[in-house]
């Protein structure tokens, strides 16, 4: 069965293909959320060296769309939107993923910019927020990039930075745990990118109006689980909860000196994340103190929101 285009009236599906996660978001005609999904399938595996997808990690991700296509089948969804992000974009062998994956799913697949990929981040973070008169930040922590986001003079910028959680792990934080030379190699980087973040988007150091940061994604979720020490996920405690810097300095420390079988063994960390998180934490860490920022409020609601709300407009 081939999904249709915008439809307002059936159930609409959205799906995220990450360079380490797999997600899908199923909601019904009136709004209701039938299926939210998420799988570590790690499609960006070797890609930062090799610019090209493994064939292994394509499978895996293969199956998983299959999976997410039953569900999709079963809860009658009529129309869908198919994504990939930073991964894809960087492999020169990206169409071999995006047609088999078109075919699973009956969905065009879609190849998001960064800015494309900020949108609607920004989108889906912001829809059930109360932000008062403060700039929104978005920071949007992926597997091969990062995005930031915010509204500047009514207009929404996006800077996508190549320092996802999974990139800066297989570029620099090889030992186990990272040595502090493989640490500080790190830090350099995410500081080289956020010197071209504040270039796009000022507000960003602009000490003068109120800004609250919003994040998103896998890192940031899994954090604020550790800290709300939660034995397993639970989406109404972890959506809107708040890291503080401190909270996210201690949680490098601790992460950055356990090997990754160690973190693995944390209640509540998701498999697959133990060896990327420090990575993703790092990147948390140095936005919160580049840009002043001494909060973090964590938001469930990300890019899958945004897909939905813009198959729910006919001006998409």
């Amino acid at each position: 069965m081939i999904l249709g285009g915008v439809n307002n009236a059936g159930a609409l599906a959205a799906v995220d293909c990450g360079t380490n996660s797999t997600r899908l978001l199923v909601v019904g005609p009136a709004g209701e959320v039938r299926a939210r999904e998420m799988t570590i399938t790690r499609l960006g595996q070797g890609v930062d060296a090799t610019r090209r997808l493994q064939p292994e990690a394509m499978e895996r991700t293969f199956a998983t769309l299959r999976t997410y296509r039953s569900i999709m089948d079963a809860e009658g969804v009529a129309c869908a939107r198919l994504v990939a992000t930073s991964a894809v974009r960087d492999a020169t062998n990206g169409k071999a993923f995006l047609l088999p994956s078109a075919e699973i799913v009956g969905a065009p697949a879609e190849l998001l910019s960064g800015q494309e990929e900020g949108q609607l981040s920004y989108a889906g973070a912001t829809g059930d927020l109360s932000a008062g008169d403060a700039t929104v930040v978005v920071l949007d922590i992926g597997g091969g990039s990062t995005e930031i986001v915010a509204k500047v003079a009514g207009e929404i910028v996006a800077v996508s930075l190549d320092i996802g959680c999974v990139r800066l792990t297989e570029r620099f934080l090889h030992g186990d745990p990272p040595s502090a030379a493989e640490t500080a190699a790190a830090e350099r980087a995410i500081g080289a990118e956020l010197d071209r973040a504040t270039a796009v988007v000022p507000a960003l150091v602009d000490s003068g109006r109120s800004r609250q940061l919003v994040g998103l994604a896998g890192t940031v979720s899994a954090l604020a689980g550790l800290e709300l020490g939660l034995a397993a996920y639970d989406r109404a405690r972890i959506h809107h909860a708040v890291l503080t810097i401190e909270a996210v300095t201690r949680w490098c420390d601790v992460l950055g000196a356990e090997p990754a079988a160690e973190r693995g063994r944390r209640l509540g960390l998701p498999e697959g994340r133990q060896d990327v998180i420090f990575g993703g934490a790092l990147v948390l860490r140095e936005v919160m103190r580049r840009f002043a920022l001494g909060a973090c409020t964590v938001s469930e609601a990300d890019i899958l929101d945004g897909l939905v709300m813009s198959m729910r407009s006919p001006a998409r």
